[in-house]
């Protein structure tokens, strides 16, 4: 490893060149320690380059009675574990810290605080990694400590430093652009959606059409026409399989009766539309014109439920795309023992359940499957329409199908609130025209979000090549009227060392003052 230093860098490790420590937590017992001026920084707070503020505040008295520390301004603190693990910041002000916080003190003229900083920067991931813990990361103080580093000139950690900072200046400039447009870009998608179901995507399409389409009126006369047809042949194949089961002794499980369908929801202010709809078209609830499911989870517990030829969809994996297979299956008898149903290719799913993006995503079966009591099924495709269009309308509707879930602690959707849920009813023929429009329009959209992520993702990569550059010598020419990293160590070395034979002269002295006065 040393023939490969660049000329003046030495190798050492992190203990060599900095104080380590870590914070406390006052008692919160005590009201007192919470309410002086000394900056108490804890790991969430490290967010960006520099912390000059906190957001809580602890006394003197606070200090001497608990394991917090005052570090010096210019220090630098490290998440140790935790959702911010390896997060770090620079103190811009004299502060304590909390307990899962590393700080280094870099010795003056020997380590650049802000050259540690990005070298600690470069490593964030290579320390994660060799943190131990199992489910928890943990990166410990000796793991710090030990963390090696090729030490430059302090020079040339200067000079490091300033161009690090300018090619990250131009860097951040490019990755705002790339963030602006991707930005824009979700702007413009709503933008289309939104004109897909005001009627104005396919306005030219309706005139050149007008004498072919049916009314939605007529539309749903006629899915009410196919639906009792249906039910009728149910209503027969049913009764032919009861008489099949009785004849085998009833063994199995019953058949269940088929259920007419029957119109559900209601209109209410959360999902009450308040748009402009062209004069061919009207709004109807989804309940009124499909059959809505709720589904259900077999027991976890019986083995014999699991792992079978039925797909099984979980909320989880309702997120705005196609499922074309699951992560999970279930047995018939899973199947059998549980209110689940199996719902046919082009039925709609509809997440009812989550804080985070799950509630409000939709997505469409392109195979049969069950799915659990979190997610809603409508049934689209069952009445010949096609399902894309109830799930691009989830989409442009996302944020105010997520409104209207109910509940204190988490917001939820219901069966009778996906029902109620109101949309731009039209022409199977103008749905379908809908559909492929928006389906063109949308394409682009997603090929150039899909442009937009991979130059986000080479910008990220470029931040730590020019990372890996600077702490490999590569990122500046050195300069041979720099005093050598190794003679900066030698003296730090030299110092301890005699402070070190300072502190064991110190009792001997003492000793032998005292003896002089007891003779």
């Amino acid at each position: 490893m040393e023939n490969r230093l660049p000329n003046g860098w030495c190798a050492t490790c992190l203990d060599q060149v900095s104080d380590w420590g870590s914070g406390g937590t006052p008692s919160r017992k005590n009201a007192s320690y919470f309410s002086g001026n000394i900056p108490w920084i804890k790991t969430g707070e490290l967010t960006g380059k520099y912390i000059n503020d906190t957001e809580e505040k602890i006394s003197i008295e606070a200090l001497k009675k608990s394991s917090a520390k005052l570090f010096p301004a210019g220090s630098i603190g490290i998440a140790m574990y935790g959702a911010t693990i390896g997060k770090l910041s620079i103190f811009q002000v004299e502060a304590a810290t909390n307990q899962a916080c590393a700080v280094a003190s870099p010795f003056q003229n020997i380590l650049f605080n802000e050259f540690l900083y990005y070298y600690l920067l470069s490593e964030r991931r290579a320390l994660i990694n060799s943190g131990k813990g199992g489910a928890q990361p943990n990166i410990s103080q000796g793991l710090l400590k030990d963390w090696p580093i090729w030490l430059p000139p302090f020079n040339e950690q200067k000079r490091i430093v300033a161009k690090i900072e300018e090619l990250f200046s131009e860097l951040d400039k490019g990755i705002e652009s790339l963030q602006t447009a991707r930005e824009q870009l979700k702007v413009y998608r709503q933008a289309v959606l939104k004109h897909a179901f005001e009627g104005k995507l396919t306005e030219q399409w309706r005139k050149d059409n007008a004498d072919k389409l049916e009314s939605p009126e007529q539309l749903l006369a006629r899915i009410q026409q196919e639906r009792d047809t249906r039910y009728q042949q149910q209503l027969e194949d049913w009764k032919a399989a009861l008489k099949e089961w009785e004849a085998n002794g009833k063994e199995g499980k019953k058949p269940g009766k088929p259920k007419e369908f029957l119109r559900q929801g209601e209109v209410d202010s959360g999902s009450q539309l308040v748009f402009d709809i062209p004069d061919e078209w009207k709004f109807e609830l989804i309940g009124n014109i499909f059959s809505v499911h709720v589904g259900a989870t077999p027991s976890r517990k019986n083995n014999q439920f699991w792992n079978g030829d039925i797909s099984w969809v979980s909320s989880g994996e309702v997120a705005f795309g196609e499922i074309h297979v699951t992560n999970e299956t279930i047995t018939h008898a899973g199947y059998e023992n549980t209110s689940t149903e199996i719902h046919p290719e082009g039925t709609v799913l509809l997440a009812m359940i989550g804080e985070g993006k799950t509630r409000g995503q939709a997505a469409i079966l392109r195979i049969s499957a069950a799915h659990n009591q979190n997610t809603a099924a409508v049934r689209v495709s069952e009445v010949g329409l096609p399902p894309e269009y109830i799930y691009y309308f989830l989409l442009y509707q996302y944020e105010q199908t997520r409104r209207v879930g109910s509940g204190n602690n988490q917001k939820a959707l219901n069966k009778n609130r996906v029902a109620s849920i109101q949309f731009p009813f039209c022409s199977a023929e103008e749905q379908i025209a809908v559909v492929q429009a928006l389906s063109e329009k949308l394409s682009s959209i997603e090929s150039v979000n899909q442009e937009l992520e991979i130059q986000l993702t080479k910008a990220e990569t470029l931040r730590q090549s020019i990372l890996k550059k600077a702490f490999s010598g590569q990122l500046v020419p050195q300069d041979s009227n720099d005093e050598p990293a190794s003679e900066l160590l030698a003296r730090i070395q030299a110092e301890k060392a005699a402070l070190s034979a300072k502190a064991k002269k110190t009792p001997a002295k003492r000793a032998r003052k005292a003896k002089e006065v007891s003779e």
